[in-house]
């Protein structure tokens, strides 16, 4: 009897219990495990003793016990547990911004594209972007060179609004979609008096939204000018500021590096916040008038050091600097003239220069990052680290955010690498979003691994198909016309080694028509590979026996006759050129 209980268990087993279609299940701890990071701060892992406690002591245990406590505290505390990596650039992440909701994330890199993601449509496996953009290589700018990008901000008061700022001296304004919708104008580069004209320039380097109008932004380029913009007017510039620099031999003119504009504590006028190139820090009243700036600090930081880092807290009573000159600063608007703390911190606005500093959304923290891949948090207080963590070690840490709704810290380094920090405990929406999905199911022939090569030979047991190429799958050439983007990379390059490369559309290519497009849609284009006597020829009898505009006098019109020239005769003399 026991044998046949063994075999009715085995058969068990084997059977299903249940027929039709199964509920697909989703081992949502096992993902986030594997989304956890190893290392979340060096300087606070636990550390090993040599010598064990005493038998008999639970001192040690009790210790232990409590730095375990005490790590698992600091974990919770800042949405760093975990992360979601992101590959959809080929160069340096200069710039990322998300939109209110957390949903959409946008961002800018040195190789001249914008690449927009929705965590709502990634899974686990399929962590990409839904669409590439060239700023530059847009309809009214066809023929115009690309550019990085220097930063890119979503409305905070408006979903479907992006300010795009290139290295160009006209900013742009994108959908969420990917859509220009404007492009303000360029001004006068002939002009001197940069009051008179009615744009920057030269190259803009940052930008900002109105804290409170949605329909208002700010844009400060090298040409010393700092723009303010309406966005229902994309001709002339609403305001302009010129900031007159007092460093000797600069003429009078710097480069706007950073701005910032934030609103002050309970419900008062909000602050316009702006560094230059010349070390200068200058505040202005964010509703005007702009005349004179309402407190200055000329030597903010050093002069012709890149501040790339600025930010305004939350109250709009304290203003963050990070300088090229290796600094970090901390200011208080109320009493503008000197620093409250100051830090040293190795900067990377050299290589880098939109690297940036942030307050977190209460203003309990301000975030940057290092030229070593950490990411620092420290106190606003002190500007102490509270945890420092790596995240692309041996590659500078160029951009960071830590967005308000979703509770996730965003950074980009110069690897090309996008990171999304995250704490399932404290997080919500986002990166973990996409690691509660199921990862979607892949066939094999999805693979380009495991597909035949064809430069190695065909096997003995391969299959031809009648009619087809040799070695030809007919499932996997079926399931790819059928879904192009198989085999690609997030950015869209091929994953198989054998597909030829497609060369990259210059804009010169953009604007001129190629052989194909010149045979199907103009008529009689065949006509230039052909001999021009023999195409003519081809027409003499018809047009002989057939005239088009002289047909009325086919009957009456008289035989042309052609004297003949002897060989004795001499030609006539050329007439004599009249001096």
């Amino acid at each position: 009897m026991d044998d046949f209980s063994a075999d009715d268990d085995a058969l068990r087993e084997y059977m299903p219990m249940s027929f039709g279609k199964q509920a697909r299940t989703t081992n949502i701890q096992a993902q986030f495990d594997l989304a956890k990071r190893k290392v979340v701060d060096e300087s606070k892992q636990p550390t090993t003793k040599s010598s064990k406690p005493d038998e008999g002591n639970d001192s040690g245990a009790s210790e232990d016990d409590d730095d375990d406590d005490d790590d698992s505290d600091e974990e919770d505390e800042f949405p760093v547990s975990h992360e979601l990596l992101l590959k959809t650039h080929d160069r340096a992440v200069t710039t990322a911004t998300l939109d209110a909701s957390g949903s959409r994330m946008v961002t800018g890199s040195n190789d001249c594209t914008l690449k927009f993601h929705d965590f709502a449509a990634m899974t686990p496996t399929t962590v990409r972007a839904f669409k590439t953009v060239d700023p530059s290589a847009t309809k009214s700018s066809a023929n115009s060179e690309t550019h990085p990008i220097n930063q890119i901000l979503f409305n905070p008061h408006s979903a479907n609004q992006i300010l795009v700022i290139t290295a160009q001296p006209q900013a742009r304004l994108f959908t969420r979609d990917g859509e220009q919708v404007l492009e303000f104008v360029k001004g006068d580069p002939y002009l001197r008096d940069m009051h008179n004209t009615k744009g920057h320039i030269s190259e803009i380097k940052c930008g900002a939204w109105h804290p409170t109008n949605r329909d208002v932004c700010v844009t400060g380029g090298t040409d010393s000018t700092i723009r303010i913009w309406d966005v229902n007017n994309k001709r002339e510039q609403k305001d302009v500021i010129v900031h007159r620099s007092r460093a000797a031999g600069s003429a009078g003119r710097t480069r706007i590096t950073a701005l910032a504009w934030g609103s002050q504590a309970q419900g008062g006028n909000s602050l316009l916040v702006a560094a230059a190139l010349d070390g200068s820090l200058v505040m202005y009243s964010g509703e005007g008038p702009y005349h004179r700036p309402a407190a200055e600090i000329r030597d903010a930081h050093v002069n012709d050091t890149w501040t790339g880092g600025l930010d305004i807290s939350a109250d709009g009573r304290l203003v963050v600097t990070r300088g090229g000159d290796d600094t970090i600063k901390l200011w208080d608007t109320r009493k503008f003239k000197s620093p409250i703390t100051t830090v040293s911190h190795e900067s990377t606005s050299s290589q880098y220069p939109t690297s940036n500093i942030r307050f977190s959304p209460n203003s309990s923290s301000v975030i940057t990052g290092s030229a070593t891949g950490d990411l620092h948090i420290l106190n606003p207080a002190t500007l102490r680290p509270e945890l420092v963590t790596p995240v692309t070690p041996g590659s500078p840490l160029i951009t960071v955010l830590w967005h308000p709704k979703i509770n996730q810290i965003i950074t980009g380094s110069g690897n090309a690498e996008t990171h999304v920090l995250f704490n399932p405990n404290i997080s919500n929406g986002g990166a973990k979003t996409v690691m509660s999905k199921a990862p979607k199911r892949r066939h094999i022939d999805d693979d380009p691994n495991l597909t035949m090569d064809l430069a190695e030979g065909l096997s003995g047991d391969s299959i031809i198909t009648p009619g087809g190429m040799p070695g030809t799958n007919t499932a996997a050439t079926s399931f790819s016309a059928r879904h192009p983007n198989v085999g690609l990379t997030a950015s869209g390059k091929s994953r198989d080694p054998r597909r030829p490369h497609i060369p990259a559309t210059t804009p010169f290519a953009k604007t001129n028509p190629d052989e194909k497009h010149i045979r199907d849609h103009i008529p009689l284009s065949s006509m230039r590979d052909e001999d021009p006597r023999e195409a003519l020829l081809k027409y003499a009898d018809k047009a002989k026996n057939d005239p088009l505009f002289t047909n009325a006098w086919k009957h009456t019109q008289p035989v042309t006759l052609y004297g003949e020239l002897s060989d004795e005769e001499e030609e006539p003399e050329a007439k004599k050129a009249k001096r």
